[in-house]
């Protein structure tokens, strides 16, 4: 059997390929013995220990047409991945099979369905890296940038100590909401706040004593180390927001200037991420999926239309730095990969050591990648 010239391989839509071919009879017959061992496993017949009862009982007990359908399946199995190989196809997902002809004593014929990693045809991510790269803002923190600061935490601490107070005296006052209901005690936003402006309150003096009492004890000791570390603090935020504002310009012009066909089976497979990603959320919370979406009147069809552009999205970006690490040649340090996969289990040890490793790989060449474009 020739697996490259037996087998027609036909690009259809969506990325995928359908396969269509015959497999030879007596490649069938191959199998023959292998399916009726293990179809023998679950016969049980009196005067016959399980796992052991005659071939000539086994094919009675199933019959011809049975047995030949699982004769086909188990030379589908191994003929497969063979086809894949001979035809160079990176196939994505278990294919969809369909047996067009079956008959005792003639070729297997059948078509297979499957997505394939589509041909991308790179924008010049180079160009655009260096460009972008060009125009990177500039990190830069501002004493005005850390009194603002200040005054927001001092405001802060005023509203939370006004709160405290009226606690401890037990003064109440109420408030009718939006909705009709009747709230006792001080007026509040959701973080919290007191709904009055909190810009209207008396703020305390910025004192070494007064930052004392800020952050965790010992965190602060004076005013010059207090705002010595908020603005430590700043740069970081700023450089975090900076990185990441450059980084989604960088991968959304790659992905504008890209072209390939993006299999809708990775497409689903974001989505399915994001729905359990959502689950685990809310579980965490203390709460069921189903009273969340209630709550939020919406079904999963609604969040799987709202979040299929960016499910999209995520899927391109994927294959864009897939694709640019290979041809850059860019991969994680393996025993990187093995440490870090073996911390994370450490956390989730019911997890499947060899897909955590798969991911942790992915992870550290993606940000590999990134790295590499933020240098041109």
């Amino acid at each position: 059997m020739d697996f490259k010239k037996d087998f027609i391989v036909e690009k259809i839509e969506g990325s995928q390929v359908k396969i269509t071919g015959e497999i030879p009879y007596e490649e069938v017959v191959k199998h023959r013995a292998k399916t009726i061992k293990a179809l023998g496993k679950n016969i049980k017949v009196d005067g016959f220990r399980e796992g052991h009862v005659p071939e000539a009982i086994v094919v009675q007990k199933i019959g011809d047409l049975a047995l030949l359908t699982e004769m086909a399946e188990s030379a589908l199995a191994a003929t497969y991945p063979e086809i894949l190989k001979a035809h160079k196809l990176d196939a994505i997902g278990q294919p969809k099979i369909e047996i067009t002809k079956i008959a005792l004593d003639n070729p297997l014929g059948f078509t297979a369905t499957v997505a394939v990693l589509p041909e991308i045809k790179l924008g010049d991510y180079k160009k655009i890296a260096k460009t972008l790269n060009k125009e990177k803002e500039e990190i830069l923190v501002t004493d005005e940038d850390v009194e603002k600061q200040v005054k927001d935490i001092l405001r802060q601490k005023a509203a939370y100590e006004r709160l405290q107070k009226k606690a401890q005296s037990g003064e109440n006052e109420s408030h009718t909401h939006a909705d009709g209901t009747v709230h006792e005690g001080p007026a509040h936003d959701d973080e919290g706040k007191p709904l009055e402006d909190i810009n209207d309150l008396e703020i305390p003096e910025l004192t070494d004593e007064t930052v004392q009492t800020l952050g965790t004890p010992g965190q602060f000791e004076t005013v010059a180390d207090f705002k010595m570390k908020l603005r430590e603090h700043l740069e970081i935020e700023k450089k975090r927001e900076a990185e990441a504002k450059h980084r989604a310009g960088l991968t959304d012009k790659i992905i504008e200037e890209s072209q390939f066909e993006l299999p809708q089976i990775l497409v689903d497979s974001e989505l399915g991420q994001m729905f359990s990603q959502m689950e685990e959320d809310i579980k965490r919370a203390g709460l069921s999926v189903d009273d969340y979406l209630n709550h939020m009147k919406k079904t999963r069809e609604d969040l799987k239309v709202e979040w299929t552009p960016a499910a999209e999205k995520r899927a391109r970006l994927q294959l864009i730095l897939n694709e640019i690490a290979k041809a850059e040649e860019i991969l994680p340090e393996p025993a990187k990969v093995e440490e870090e996969a073996k911390h994370l289990l450490e956390h989730y040890k019911n997890a499947d050591a060899a897909r955590v490793k798969i991911y942790v790989a992915s992870v550290m060449q993606n940000e590999a990648v990134m790295k590499f474009l933020e240098s041109c």
